[in-house]
């Protein structure tokens, strides 16, 4: 009995703790702002709750993501899923970030997410794949001018 109490107690404290760090993201984002200088850049919008994400990447020589930034508005929800990705992608290949799953971005949240709030918390993993999509109008340079 008392083992069963500790694990749930142990697991709800834990998901304060991800809830307190989902809402310090959302007051204290990682990666904030727009790019000075960046290669690609996409937006998208959650028409359902007007969530507003535009991630903005620089690429090194060798086409990983040298930089990278966001801007918008949105709930705590999408604005500290996009701030945990753009933080994840730095110095990754665009295979790497390629293969990252929407169940993957989920759990880099840390708590449980509501079938209503999945759209908030893919916002910018949903850019992120618009920017690497082979039909996407963005282009992802082959090699960096200059080298």
């Amino acid at each position: 009995m008392l083992r069963g109490t500790y694990y749930l107690l142990h697991a709800i404290m834990d998901e304060t703790l991800y809830k307190e760090q989902i809402l310090d993201l959302y007051r204290n984002p990682l990666n904030k702002g727009i790019l000075s200088d960046f290669d690609v850049q996409h937006r998208d919008f959650n028409t359902s709750c007007g969530d507003d994400v535009t991630i903005y990447i620089k690429f090194d020589e060798q086409r990983r993501v040298k930089d990278v930034s966001h801007d918008g508005a949105g709930c705590a929800i999408s604005q500290a899923s996009v701030s945990l990705l753009t933080d994840w992608m730095k110095g990754k290949a665009k295979q790497e970030i390629e293969q990252l799953t929407d169940e993957e971005m989920i759990a880099m949240l840390g708590i449980p997410i509501s079938h209503a709030r999945r759209g908030c918390a893919l916002l910018g993993w949903k850019v992120l794949q618009a920017i690497y999509t082979e039909n996407s109008q963005h282009v992802i340079p082959t090699a960096v001018e200059g080298s």
